[in-house]
């Protein structure tokens, strides 16, 4: 995992401004992130595709084609990896009952416990870093931050 962020140019950080070094600050996180992400889930023998598709179905069942769409990829490549993880008794295909042409995908029980634990693995990851050199409150304030960034709420 990484420890160190990469030094930014002095050149980029004068012509961005706290813009940049906040952007290139988005990018560690995002890379740390990633890292902890592709361990917990090489931790269960999973891809990251596979992990991510797995949280996904865990949250609710989806018809493939739109499980394809989240994953932004084509509908072929979502078949493989629900393939891969039927075998291991992860997730389950069924019919539509409106619409026999349509399948859902649905994460099982199993499926459901393994991402607990890769969900579980991830937060003491983050956890211990980088989050941990924060206090409660700035961790809220945090959260509200990244809401608001994504439009999803507004900073107190």
């Amino acid at each position: 995992m990484p420890t160190e962020r990469a030094a930014t140019p002095d050149v980029l950080t004068a012509e961005n401004g706290a813009s940049g070094e906040v952007i290139d600050l988005i990018g560690d996180v995002v890379w740390r992130y990633v890292t902890a992400f592709e361990h917990a889930a090489a931790e269960q023998s999973l891809t990251i595709a596979q992990a991510k598709v797995l949280g996904l179905l865990t949250r609710e069942p989806l018809p493939m084609r739109q499980l394809a769409d989240r994953m932004a990829c084509e509908p072929s490549n979502i078949t493989g990896i629900i393939d891969r993880l039927e075998l291991r008794g992860l997730v389950e295909r069924h019919p539509d009952p409106h619409d026999r042409r349509v399948k859902f995908a649905a994460a099982t029980d199993q499926g459901a416990e393994m991402t607990e634990r890769l969900c579980e693995s991830l937060r003491a990851a983050f956890a211990r870093e980088p989050l941990a050199g924060l206090s409660p409150l700035e961790r809220t304030m945090l959260g509200n931050l990244l809401k608001r960034l994504l439009g999803e709420g507004t900073a107190v």
